[in-house]
């Protein structure tokens, strides 16, 4: 409890100590609780790190009555990063390997992106002049949603939208508006 209410006061290395006491014991407890399928860049030992230094910055603002409530907090702050990574990794469209005897490679010597590659020059061309006839909003959405795999929460800084689910409303409508012109284009 003395560790406690010197990092409270803002003493570092009280900090220092607390998170490597904590860290260890996290770690084992955490591990295996991200699935492998919701992994990407960050594993469960991140989202442990990133609890407990967010746990320990706010400090000041977790009520610690009893020995171990922290580690109760860090391990909720936990399971809720673990659940948002999750969410977020279900919403990413499932990865998809191109096999590369399906590329043929004099388009590529063409000059061919491997998009244009992969659709065939007719439909990346169909593709480019549908997304032309949308409104800039709705060809960023698209460009960032489906191009750069950018989640909700960074396409609604990206637009300036106030959500993430008005930034999906933008995205769901541009893409129903770039279906329909592929469709009826000749």
């Amino acid at each position: 409890m003395a560790l406690l209410e010197r990092g409270r006061a803002g003493d570092a290395q009280a900090l220092d100590i607390l998170f490597a006491r904590y860290l260890p014991v996290l770690n084992r407890w955490a591990a295996g609780r991200l699935p492998a399928w919701a992994r990407d860049l960050s594993d469960t030992r991140d989202l442990v790190q990133d609890a407990l230094m967010g746990s320990l910055k706010h400090l000041n603002r977790i009520e610690v009555r009893a020995p171990g409530a922290l580690a109760a907090y860090v391990r909720a702050a936990i399971l809720n990063r673990v659940r948002m990574e999750m969410r977020r990794a279900g919403r990413r469209p499932p990865h998809e390997e191109i096999d590369p005897r399906k590329i043929d490679p004099r388009r590529l010597d063409a000059g061919l992106s491997p998009l244009d590659a992969v659709l065939g020059r007719e439909q990346a061309e169909q593709y480019e002049r549908a997304l032309a006839q949308l409104s800039p909003d709705q060809q960023e959405a698209i460009v960032a949603r489906l191009e750069g795999g950018c989640d909700y929460d960074e396409l609604a800084i990206l637009l300036g939208r106030p959500s993430p689910g008005a930034a999906r409303l933008v995205a769901r409508r541009a893409v129903l508006k770039l279906a329909a012109l592929m469709r009826t284009a000749p």
